[in-house]
């Protein structure tokens, strides 16, 4: 990528490195992905993972889609 401007690099990227996000890797409906948490009960999804190549052409899985997302913790049995 190729950047002109009278701005100096070091204004435009100040904080640049500063950023970390938060992906995981989760399955849903099936479908293997990584996706980024947004808040407590939504992610965007970053990529997908799977091997079905009809998995890739269903809108509902489109990189930057927002989906419902909750933590399911395991339970341990004593």
């Amino acid at each position: 990528m190729i950047h002109y401007s009278v701005i100096p690099m070091e204004d435009i990227f100040h904080r640049m490195d500063d950023y970390t996000p938060n992906y995981l890797e989760i399955t849903h409906q099936g479908v293997s992905m990584q996706i980024e948490l947004i808040n407590s009960f939504q992610a965007r999804i970053v990529r997908l993972y799977s091997c079905n190549p009809q998995d890739y052409l269903k809108e509902q899985y489109t990189p930057g889609t927002l989906i419902a997302y909750s933590p399911v913790f395991a339970q341990t049995s004593m």
